[in-house]
């Protein structure tokens, strides 16, 4: 199947630019991010990407359906699911690429400027090695006290190798309790800092269970661009 090129063109035949102007349309990296990563339902997509509209995901989605690069089928029980075409795979060593130049070389403080605590528990639950956490349920309580009451409490339940980001108490009880700073939290998620680190310095508490909080690095993986070596200019 041929891609087709439906937004504005650059007028050029440069292969290049022909794929700039599918690629390079703001929101459409991330949304594909999103697709790589796992998601399939809109919601989903939407948690991934909380500061794009529902009505411009809905057109870009669109927009990449009619490219050819993903497919939209309906599911009986979860309604529209999206998934990647071949074509749209085969991007995914293009957007790995692009995120692995922005860990090596954007400034951290650059990227500890643009906290956002949904998106951070949104790509720490997918994240979650569930495999080298006890077989009972655990409920993990992570908790942003610098936000307003409203934002700050996050619980991550895991149960049956299944991983559930909650906005509200869950009702369970909680095995660990995370206090942190949000910069601190996305500092060591983004591998600028350590968890000994941000600890040893008061910016992160951990209390609770001590077996699940001794084994907390092996079950707390880090974002996957995380061990990219960082790199200067000069």
């Amino acid at each position: 199947m041929n891609i087709k090129i439906t937004q504005n063109t650059y007028g050029q035949f440069c292969p290049v630019a022909m794929a700039a102007e599918i690629f390079c349309t703001r929101w459409t990296a991330l949304v594909l991010r999103e697709l790589m990563a796992g998601s399939q339902r809109f919601n989903e997509l939407k948690r991934g990407l909380p500061r794009i509209s529902p009505t411009l995901l809905s057109k870009r989605l669109k927009e990449l359906e009619a490219a050819g690069l993903i497919a939209a089928r309906r599911n009986g029980k979860s309604g529209i699911e999206y998934e990647l075409t071949k074509a749209g795979e085969d991007l995914r060593g293009v957007v790995v690429s692009l995120g692995s130049w922005g860990q090596r070389w954007i400034e951290s403080k650059l990227t500890l400027k643009n906290l956002d605590p949904t998106l951070l528990m949104w790509d720490m639950r997918r994240n979650i090695a569930a495999d080298a956490l006890p077989a009972r349920r655990c409920t993990v309580k992570f908790v942003y006290p610098e936000l307003s009451k409203a934002r700050q409490s996050y619980w991550l339940v895991v149960d049956g190798g299944e991983v559930e980001l909650c906005m509200v108490d869950p009702g369970f009880d909680v095995n660990l309790s995370i206090r942190a700073s949000l910069r601190s939290m996305t500092a060591v998620w983004m591998g600028l800092s350590t968890l000994r680190q941000e600890i040893e310095a008061g910016n992160i508490e951990v209390d609770g269970d001590k077996a699940l909080a001794r084994s907390m690095p092996s079950w707390f993986s880090l974002n996957p661009l995380a061990k990219e070596k960082r790199l200067t200019s000069d």
